[in-house]
């Protein structure tokens, strides 16, 4: 992937992310943006509350992947480091 669809891809992801953000911050958690991988796999760090919930995978995959995937089709996948 060349690197001006990277910055398209990743801005296009960031604004989901905002849009996602305030759901976390209700239960004193945060999310943020770590890289975009060549195979549009997202990589994601949960903070706050929700680095620490037993349910932040649940979050991650029905909430967070789920809106980036509406959003943009192409990504793979979403996952925490």
């Amino acid at each position: 992937m060349d690197e001006t669809k990277k910055k398209t891809y990743i801005k296009r992801i960031l604004k989901v992310l905002e849009l996602v953000r305030p759901y976390l911050n209700s239960d004193g958690g945060d999310i943020e943006f770590v890289s975009l991988q060549e195979d549009l796999t997202v990589h994601v760090k949960l903070v706050g509350a929700c680095g620490t919930c037993p349910m932040s995978i649940q979050t991650l995959k029905f909430g967070v992947e789920n809106a980036l995937r509406n959003a943009i089709p192409e990504i793979k996948e979403v996952v925490a480091v």
